[in-house]
C-alpha cells in the first residue's frame, strides 16, 4: 500500500468519524423546550337548511330545499339518524312529505402556541454572526445556528454574536409564537311528520252513497182469447142444459 492510498483511507475514516460525532452531538442536545397554548374568545357561525322529503329509494334521498332546489343525497349511511318528533329514524323510515332541518354550527377558537427553547453552555468556538459551538453540561460540543437578531445573556447582560468569546458561559432563549385556529364542526339533523289533511269546510257538500232500488219485474200480460172466440156457444150450452132439466122434471112428475 503506497502513501497516497494510506492517506486517502485515513481521510475517509476521519470523515466518517466526524459525521458520527456530529450525529452524536445532535442526539445529545441540551436544549430545553417548553410549549404553552393560550386560547381566545371562540366565535360561532350557525347555518340552518330546511327541506321536504320527496323520495326515498334505498339509501338515496331526494329533498326539496326551502329555496325550491332539488338536492339528491346519495349513499346515506345506515348509521345516520334523524330526530323526528322525539324518535330516532333511519334512512328507510323517512317518508315523503316529512320536513327536515339541518343545523350546522362551526366554532372557531383562536389559539397561540408559544414555544420557548433555552440552551446553556460554554463558548467553544464562535463564527459571528452565523453559528456558535457550545460545550454543554454533559461535556459534549454542539453547533447552533444563530438566528438573525438573537441575543445572548452573559453574566446577566445581553450581547449579540459579535460579543461572544471563547470560554464564556452563555444562555440563549428562543421564543416562537404560532397563531392557529381550531375549527370544530357540529351537525344536528331534525325533522317532523307531515301534517294531516285539513277537514272539509262546513258548507261543502258531503257525498253519501245511496243504494239504488232495483225496479220490480212488470207482470205478464193476461192471456187474451182469440179474436175469433164468441159468447154465443156458451149461451146455447146454457139453454140446452135448461131444456134438459125441464124434461127431466116432467118425467119425474109422471112417474109419481
Amino acid at each position: 500500500m503506497n502513501l497516497a492510498t494510506g492517506r486517502t483511507r485515513v481521510l475517509q475514516v476521519l470523515a466518517v468519524g466526524a459525521i458520527c460525532l456530529a450525529f452524536a452531538w445532535s442526539m445529545s442536545a441540551q436544549v430545553k423546550t417548553q410549549t404553552a397554548t393560550s386560547s381566545g374568545q371562540p366565535s360561532h357561525d350557525v347555518t340552518v337548511e330546511r327541506g321536504e322529503v320527496v323520495l326515498v329509494n334505498g339509501n338515496d334521498l331526494v329533498v326539496k330545499m326551502e329555496d325550491g332546489s332539488i338536492r339528491h343525497i346519495a349513499n346515506v349511511p345506515e348509521s345516520a339518524r334523524v330526530n323526528v318528533d322525539g324518535k330516532q329514524l333511519g334512512i328507510h323510515e323517512l317518508k315523503p312529505g316529512m320536513k327536515l332541518q339541518r343545523t350546522i354550527t362551526v366554532t372557531t377558537t383562536p389559539q397561540v402556541i408559544t414555544t420557548v427553547k433555552t440552551v446553556t453552555g460554554k463558548v467553544w468556538h464562535v463564527s459571528p454572526p452565523n453559528s456558535v459551538i457550545l460545550t454543554l453540561e454533559d461535556g459534549t460540543n454542539q453547533q447552533f445556528k444563530i438566528p438573525k437578531g438573537q441575543k445572548f445573556t452573559v453574566n446577566g447582560q445581553e450581547t449579540d454574536a459579535w460579543g461572544l468569546k471563547k470560554g464564556m458561559m452563555i444562555s440563549a432563549t428562543k421564543v416562537v409564537e404560532e397563531p392557529v385556529d381550531v375549527i370544530e364542526h357540529q351537525k344536528q339533523l331534525t325533522g317532523s311528520m307531515p301534517p294531516p289533511p285539513p277537514p272539509p269546510p262546513a258548507d261543502a257538500p258531503i257525498l253519501v252513497a245511496v243504494a239504488t232500488p232495483v225496479p220490480a219485474a212488470a207482470p205478464a200480460p193476461a192471456a187474451e182469447l182469440p179474436k175469433t172466440g164468441s159468447v154465443l156457444p156458451l149461451i146455447g150450452l146454457v139453454g140446452c142444459l135448461s131444456f134438459l132439466s125441464s124434461l127431466g122434471l116432467g118425467v119425474i112428475r109422471k112417474m109419481f
